[in-house]
């Protein structure tokens, strides 16, 4: 699979297919931040599903895909740290504000800054056509942020602290988008790369959540906790998984702002799951964010 995959790279089949993965991957995202905005803190939950995916992914990377090459290893190194930097601030964001508002802000700033970071690392540009339909995608995206704020009715002691911290997980989604396209683009088998991504990526964060877990006066019952971050795990192999074979692929910042179409599955399911009201100011705003995404695919 591998290798039709790495035969698509730069066709026009190539190009549809990555479409395709951006929008998957846009779903699969905004469930998964669901699964951390839940019933579960949002440490544990993200623990649990690192534990798990670490867990799954370590046979693969062992015993199955290709080996990485010598110069992937500092590679690897800089993608632990990256990311554990955005899992940390991500998981304060959720614990301080609405899951409507805080998702939106993360997610909006996170493909601004991915676009000039391709255009740096790749050289990679837009059109004028494209830079609107960005536009548009950005006000649809924090206006939706914004009008959640008006009306949310709880969190709001927290809400201030929550957005500067959801603007700092956004940069580092634009700095996780753009170094592990750059990784995944390093290695010659791509399932190599998200192989062992999720087995090293999954080191840490179970730890901390055992310790937080450890030190909780009434703490959660473990069963459902697993139970969630098994699926959470599911979700994370196909959410992370599309979006980095669509970089591979394709452009990097193309990917990066259809993926940021997220932010509409994020308002039905918080809506839907999450119990949290949507009118039709919401559904105009989410109309929006997807037309900006419809543009900048059209005005490639």
């Amino acid at each position: 699979m591998s290798d039709w995959l790495i035969s698509l790279e730069g066709t026009e089949a190539g190009h549809q297919l990555a479409l395709w993965l951006a929008i998957l991957a846009a779903f699969l995202h905004a469930c998964f931040g669901a699964l951390q905005k839940g019933r579960h803190d949002p440490f544990l939950a993200r623990g649990a599903i690192d534990g798990m995916y670490g867990i799954m992914a370590m046979p693969i990377a062992l015993f199955v895909v290709p080996w990485p090459e010598p110069h992937m290893w500092p590679i690897f190194g800089g993608v632990f740290v990256i990311h554990m930097g955005y899992k940390l601030m991500q998981a304060q964001a959720y614990s301080r504000g609405a899951f409507t508002v805080v998702y939106p802000v993360v997610r909006g700033t996170g493909p601004l800054f991915t676009v000039f970071g391709a255009s740096l690392v790749f050289g990679e540009s837009f059109t004028g056509i494209q830079w609107l339909g960005v536009a548009i995608l950005l006000a649809g995206i924090f206006g939706l942020a914004a009008y959640n704020w008006a009306f949310l009715e709880t969190e709001r002691d927290t809400l201030k602290s929550a957005l500067f911290l959801a603007l700092g997980t956004g940069l580092f989604v634009a700095l996780y988008t753009t170094y592990d396209a750059y990784g995944i683009r390093a290695t010659a088998n791509p399932f190599t790369f998200l192989a062992w991504f999720f087995f090293i990526d999954g080191l840490l964060m179970p730890v901390i959540a055992y310790l937080r877990y450890r030190n909780m006066q009434s703490p959660p019952d473990m069963g459902p906790l697993l139970a969630r971050g098994f699926v959470g795990a599911i979700f994370a192999y196909f959410s992370f998984g599309s979006i980095m074979l669509a970089t591979r692929l394709d452009k990097v910042g193309e990917a990066a702002i259809l993926r940021e179409t997220s932010t509409v599955f994020a308002a039905l399911i918080g809506w839907l799951v999450l119990r949290e009201t949507v009118g039709p100011r919401r559904i105009a705003l989410m109309a929006l964010i997807a037309l900006g995404a419809v543009v900048v695919e059209v005005g490639g």
